[in-house]
């Protein structure tokens, strides 16, 4: 039983599924047109059988009182002419036997039904080289009635439904094949068409490539067109995630380019130590090391912003008024001529939010350093707490040049850099990690352009049940 399991399986995997679908299909409506040949032979034969037995019967019927009173003997027929019946009566005692001979052959059972010890019945004889159909049954006193048919019409008939059946069973299990054959053709054609697609990906490395999908009306796909669909949509996934990788490294290079350019001309320059003065060498140490921690920094964002999602360990209840007042004296003290300013309204002084910390603190860090580097000297940083609709709501205003309307869309994108900023220091990756760490908190970040001048960052938290 395993063997012949292993050599079906072996089957299966050698065959492609093209070929075993139309083999299964074709099988199907083979099996349903042979079984529906074989159900009408049967009907077919069963109700020639039917009709010769309903003819017997009725020449039995027929026989009329007058041959019955005459006695046991021949009554009519010869027993050789198709449709034409042969009747004999026969008694029940053989000392009362005619002294002409039988048409048929009378038997022991045919003596026992005239006498009542057995039931009336068909019978199928060979006789005079023909195949004949008896019926004895018992009519009065110790006699029975024998009639018998040819039974060559039955026999033609169901030879010529034998030969039509099987006709019309060949013929349709061929066309069955055929069936077989276009469904597997037809319905496996978006599955061909996929697992050519798939196989030009693997080869050129290219996820521009597509499904090319049937025409017809939207919602009325059918499984195999929706599996292309999805695939599709898993393909243009797939494109924009790895175009992002790509800009994602262009950029990088990009950026990279410049510190490493400086830290390769401070140290070459530290190199020739012996001929710089003291303060010369000190402030080539200082650069060096400034410029060592912004490499630093754009590494490590590069690689939170290189992974697929927003670490998540464990979440803690992180109440907003604490975390806004730290960032803000850590801001002062990082941007001592800026002047930062906190306002938290009472009802928002206590409210707490599922995060984490440390996330939490270093996106309001990054927009307190991107507002101070806008800011003019001496001018103010607006911070606010506030609730609105149930919901926490963090604002973080400048008052310098603002952000154009067209820039508003990019200002989370990686490594975008407006105009106006592209002389200030940083690396593009602040406001970038500040949509990051907002989205996997469940906030909103927003940017736009305050009233008055100047730039305003509102993140918008889920408000809590």
């Amino acid at each position: 039983m395993s063997a012949r399991r292993s050599l079906g399986a072996r089957w299966r995997r050698r065959r492609p599924l093209r070929t075993r679908l139309a083999l299964v299909a074709a099988a199907a409506v083979a099996m349903v047109v042979v079984g529906v040949c074989a159900g009408a032979f049967v009907v077919i034969r069963h109700e020639l059988n039917r009709q010769l037995d309903l003819s017997l019967s009725q020449a039995v019927t027929a026989v009329g009182r007058t041959s019955l009173d005459n006695g046991p003997g021949v009554v009519h027929g010869e027993c050789r002419f198709l449709g034409s019946a042969c009747v004999q009566i026969v008694p029940a005692d053989r000392g009362d036997d005619p002294g002409r001979p039988y048409l048929l052959p009378v038997t022991q059972g045919a003596r026992d039904v005239a006498a009542g010890r057995r039931a009336a019945g068909y019978k199928d004889i060979s006789f005079q080289g023909y195949r004949m159909r008896v019926l004895t049954q018992r009519v009065t006193g110790d006699r029975a009635v024998q009639a018998a048919l040819r039974a060559d019409t039955v026999e033609r008939g169901v030879r010529r439904a034998a030969w039509l059946l099987g006709g019309v069973g060949g013929a349709g299990v061929l066309l069955a094949g055929g069936l077989g054959y276009w469904v597997s053709r037809t319905g496996l054609a978006p599955v061909a068409r996929l697992t050519a697609t798939a196989e030009r990906i693997a080869a050129t490395r290219d996820a521009r490539h597509r499904i090319e999908l049937p025409p017809g009306p939207p919602g009325r796909e059918d499984e195999v067109t929706r599996l292309a669909s999805s695939f599709n949509t898993m393909l243009g996934e797939l494109e924009q995630s790895v175009a992002a990788q790509r800009q994602l490294v262009a950029d990088a290079s990009h950026e990279l380019r410049t510190p490493l350019t400086a830290l390769r001309t401070n140290a070459e320059l530290l190199a020739r130590g012996d001929r710089l003065t003291a303060a010369q060498r000190e402030r080539a140490a200082g650069a060096l090391g400034r410029q060592l921690r912004e490499v630093g920094q754009l590494v490590g964002d590069l690689i939170e912003l290189a992974r697929d999602e927003e670490p998540q360990p464990l979440l803690e209840e992180v109440r907003l008024a604490s975390l806004l007042e730290y960032g803000v004296g850590a801001a002062r003290e990082h941007w001592p001529g800026v002047a930062f300013t906190l306002e938290i309204t009472p009802d928002a002084s206590g409210l707490t939010v599922p995060g984490v910390p440390s996330r939490l603190s270093r996106m309001l860090g990054n927009l307190l350093d991107n507002a101070a580097k806008f800011s003019p000297p001496g001018g103010p940083v607006e911070t606010a707490l506030t609730v609105e609709g149930g919901a926490p709501r963090l604002v973080v205003r400048d008052h310098g040049p603002g952000v154009a309307e067209a820039d508003l869309p990019y200002v989370f994108d990686r490594f975008y850099r407006a105009d106006a900023a592209r002389a200030l220091p940083g690396s593009g990756l602040g406001l970038a990690m500040v949509r990051r760490i907002a989205l996997a908190h469940g906030a909103e970040p927003e940017a736009g352009r305050a009233p008055g001048g100047g730039a305003v960052f509102t993140i918008r938290f889920p408000a809590r049940d």
